[in-house]
């Protein structure tokens, strides 16, 4: 005995059929039988609702709600509404007719969709611009702060106004890809090809014990760098008129004696790593005593 629930053209409660039913005549049944592909539902589920056909697909999954399809146009409305709405299943463009608003709805339509794809031109535009122009500041102050106030101001008013826009930008840039040059890594290098080479533990690698490069502590150094620089002359050279002799004397000696204590400091971390030791687990429980000079626990 089948449960037979199509019967002619509509639909039939599930009522006893005697009798059964191939495979071929059953799966006839369940493709006439009405499948709502957005809810899974079907037209004995809501025998009053409204069903589609919009697309070219067949058997049960080319029938869907109205209501459905709308609701399932309106979230594909809300994410794109310059690409064409296609079933996801057999590819094919719903034809969506909209009713006539008049010449200035369509306008305002126009400018709208222009607006939206122009949006993120503009905000890379804005973007650009306003690291441009704090560049170009960042250069002036620069200017002032390194040459002194009247002499920035004069060289400023008296420099063509392409070579200002141009020049005065890459200030920040040369000094952050001055940045960059690790000049101290080759003295270094140097140093322990030369005249000092200890010897590592096994498996250890020269560059994992070297401290990393930071992206953000580098940025700042460089733009901090003039600062610095000018600070450095006026406590090192009082004696000096020129803001300019002042500040170049000052970074070079700043740069000077900061690498000096970057690879000092760099050669002693090599020596500590290259000297350390590991303990057997028991030693550690025994609390077996240091030796002279060495300290226990995580290295930096």
């Amino acid at each position: 005995m089948v449960w037979g629930c199509f019967s002619g053209v509509g639909l039939s409660p599930l009522v006893p059929v005697k009798g059964t039913l191939n495979a071929s005549a059953y799966q006839d049944i369940w493709d006439n039988l009405m499948h709502c592909w957005v809810c899974f539902a079907t037209e004995r589920d809501d025998p009053r609702a409204q069903w589609l056909s919009p697309c070219r697909c067949r058997g049960s999954t080319k029938w869907v709600h109205l209501s459905c399809l709308q609701y399932w146009l309106d979230t594909r409305l809300r994410m794109s509404q310059r690409q064409p709405i296609r079933c996801q299943l057999c590819e094919a463009t719903y034809a969506v007719i909209f009713p006539r608003m008049g010449l200035l709805v369509d306008f305002l339509r126009v400018v709208d969709r222009t607006l939206t794809a122009m949006g993120p031109y503009g905000t890379l535009g804005l973007l650009v611009g306003s690291v441009y122009w704090s560049a170009l500041t960042y250069g002036a102050v620069t200017v002032v702060q390194v040459m002194g106030r009247t002499k920035g101001l004069l060289l400023m008013r008296r420099a063509s106004p392409l070579l200002l826009l141009s020049g005065l930008p890459s200030i920040p840039v040369l000094l952050v890809l001055g940045k960059t040059v690790r000049w101290n890594d080759y003295i270094m290098k140097l140093w322990r090809k030369h005249w000092y080479e200890p010897q590592l533990p096994p498996g250890t690698r020269t560059h994992l014990v070297q401290p990393q490069f930071l992206t953000s502590r580098n940025l700042c150094g460089a733009l901090m760098f003039p600062s610095i620089a000018v600070l450095t002359g006026r406590l090192l050279f009082p004696s000096l008129t020129s803001h300019l002799q002042r500040a170049l004397l000052g970074g070079g000696a700043y740069v000077l004696l900061k690498g000096v204590l970057k690879v000092y400091f760099k050669q002693q971390l090599f020596i500590m790593h290259a000297g350390r030791r590991i303990l057997n687990y028991c030693d550690v429980k025994r609390k077996q005593p240091l030796e002279a000079g060495e300290s226990e626990g995580a290295v930096d």
